[in-house]
């Protein structure tokens, strides 16, 4: 890559947003967009996934910035979403955000000038700042990121609203997003698994991503889809095998996924089998508890959430 001081020979940069339907939140992550300071182009797709199509023409427009409106045409859902957004573009590198997510300022520019300094690098994130409940909470991932980490843990700090990626790797070798995931559930960490199998994530350590909690995502509290999301995942990547730990927290997390649905044999099964892994897996005890009608599933996520944190 180029010098950043020189705004010709940047790489432009077109990002992805799949929405169903959150016109206010949408429009404040598409100017957020579009208000970047980085002086390279910058082409917004949003794509509409099972919606009527809004062409955001009250949505001013800078110089070098381009805007487009799509519908998928792919599967519906959110896997479906990105890859119609991604067909549609030209830059040489390829962003997410989230419908009701926001970038700060200075997000690509310093995104650009790590990869820079960091060219054999597959992809590169950055840290989010998390609003929810009135509250912020700051998650910083770390700087050098490698498969074995992404097997024993999803670093949940990489945050797909802050990926930015070639856009060759999503056509060639790496392949878009999987739409065969139940429910599109898994489908930022399984591409994120499969970037890694390439080389290193790099990640820029400063919250330039605002994600708002406090809103119902695509996948709130839809444990049918989750528990069969996970499993897919689990089933997609033998390599997590190699990891007990990194086997044992998603297998709690399909077990608590059965225990909220009210699916007692599955959650004791799914529970025994993260305990085989790792005895000291706390979602295992979750699903238990929740199975056993000790407590119920809903405060134990909205406690999490609330300290930024998820299942």
């Amino acid at each position: 890559m180029n010098s950043p001081d020189n705004a010709a020979s940047l790489p432009d940069v077109s990002v992805v947003i799949a929405t169903r339907g959150r016109p206010q939140l949408l429009r404040a992550a598409v100017r957020a967009i579009l208000a970047q300071d980085y002086p390279g182009d910058v082409d917004v797709v949003v794509v509409y996934d099972r919606i009527d199509i809004d062409p955001l023409s009250d949505v001013d427009v800078p110089p070098r910035r381009r805007l487009k409106a799509i519908a998928n045409s792919r599967t519906a859902g959110l896997a479906g979403g990105r890859n119609s957004g991604i067909l549609e573009t030209t830059g040489k590198l390829v962003a997410f955000c989230d419908d009701d997510d926001e970038w700060l300022p200075g997000k690509l520019s310093r995104q650009v000038a790590a990869w820079q300094r960091d060219p054999d690098a597959v992809m590169v994130a950055t840290g989010i700042r998390i609003e929810t409940g009135g509250q912020s909470h700051v998650r910083l991932p770390p700087a050098h990121v490698e498969f074995d980490d992404l097997l024993l843990s999803r670093i949940t700090e990489m945050h797909p609203s802050s990926f930015l990626m070639r856009r060759t790797d999503l056509l060639g070798h790496v392949g878009l997003v999987d739409e065969e995931l139940p429910a599109s559930y898994g489908e930022d960490y399984d591409l994120l698994l499969r970037m890694a199998r390439r080389g290193h994530v790099l990640a820029v350590r400063e919250p330039l991503v605002i994600v708002h909690w406090d809103r119902a995502s695509f996948f709130s509290e839809k444990w049918r889809g989750i528990a069969d999301g996970l499993s897919y995942l689990l089933a997609k990547h033998p390599r997590f095998m190699e990891s007990p730990k990194g086997s044992a927290r998603i297998e709690g997390q399909v077990a608590f996924a059965f225990a909220a649905l009210g699916d007692r044999a599955d959650a004791w099964k799914w529970a025994v089998r993260t305990m085989r892994h790792d005895v000291f897996q706390p979602r295992a005890y979750a699903a238990v508890a929740i199975a056993s009608r000790v407590v119920p599933a809903a405060p134990l996520v909205r406690l999490v959430n609330s300290r930024g944190r998820g299942l």
